[in-house]
């Protein structure tokens, strides 16, 4: 049995739960579970706070967690990423006062500095020469300047929103930051076989994030000329239609090059073109 640490709300638990769900792990999940077992696959879930995620895995409390880079860097904990999720992206920033004069690092130097990554901002300072005083707060960083308890803050920025709400303004960029897998150094040799099982499904649903499966009639004679415009995986699987002349195409393409691509298709006289999206996608 795998034991996957997980975050106990907020929007990086609903991104995971999407993503067991995703992969065919089955939970079923009451008010105030702090430890569930899925119906249908060898693991069981703990919901943690963020914040106890990396320690609880490199104490082998979890085999494994999802938890936020950024948690993972501040807590320092012997535990290895193994997989980057790619959601729940966000920042961790520097945001001073919108009012105030902003010209460079040398504004935060005698400043006092609220935040809930003091080792992430402390490694920071040092490493620019800035000598700020570090005000340790959990939760509600944002409004630390507006009580008069600290000039500025280093706190996650995701859309903003909360800055602008608080009168504050980001002026640095210290860390980008993501959903990453980490894991314990020691798994059992059954637990790692578990834990590769999952980690392949994973990858199947991340291989056709922003991928569609691509159908198109085409006319034989236009079929090179087509297929030297598509960057598909391989190549496209080509069939013949009862309509003399023409072929079936499919393919599949990132969701991000389709528009560049359409205009193409059709001038090289690609008709009935139908997208799908992927579920999965095994290579």
């Amino acid at each position: 049995m795998l034991r996957i640490a997980v975050q106990s709300k907020g929007r990086l638990n609903e991104d995971t739960m999407n993503l067991l769900e995703e992969v065919g792990v089955k939970l079923s999940i009451g008010k105030r579970q702090l430890l569930t077992r899925s119906s249908n696959f060898p693991a069981e879930i703990l919901f943690l706070r963020d914040d106890d995620i990396p320690k609880s895995v490199a104490e082998g409390i979890a085999d494994v967690g999802i938890v936020g880079e950024n948690e993972y860097v501040e807590k320092r904990a012997n535990a290895d990423i193994v997989k980057r999720l790619g959601f729940s992206n966000c920042r961790l920033s520097l945001a001073i006062p919108k009012e105030a004069k902003y010209k460079g690092l040398e504004w935060f130097n005698g400043k006092k500095i609220a935040t809930s990554y003091p080792d992430i901002l402390a490694t920071f300072l040092k490493k620019n020469s800035i000598k700020a005083k570090i005000f340790i707060i959990t939760g509600s960083v944002e409004i630390s300047p507006e009580l008069g308890v600290a000039d500025a803050i280093f706190d996650i920025v995701s859309s903003g929103s909360t800055l602008v709400a608080h009168h504050l303004k980001e002026v640095e960029v210290i860390m980008e930051s993501e959903a990453v897998m980490i894991a314990n150094k020691q798994l059992t040799p059954l637990k790692q076989t578990i834990f590769d099982e999952l980690l392949f499904r994973i990858e199947a649903v991340q291989e056709a994030y922003n991928k569609k499966y691509i159908l198109m009639n085409v006319p034989n004679e236009k079929i090179k000329a087509i297929i030297d415009i598509l960057p598909g995986m391989k190549a496209p699987t080509i069939m013949p239609l009862v309509r003399d002349g023409w072929s079936s195409l499919h393919t599949v393409l990132d969701e991000k090059r389709f528009w560049d691509i359409i205009g193409k298709l059709k001038q090289l006289g690609a008709e009935g073109i139908l997208v799908l999206p992927i579920e999965k996608m095994i290579l």
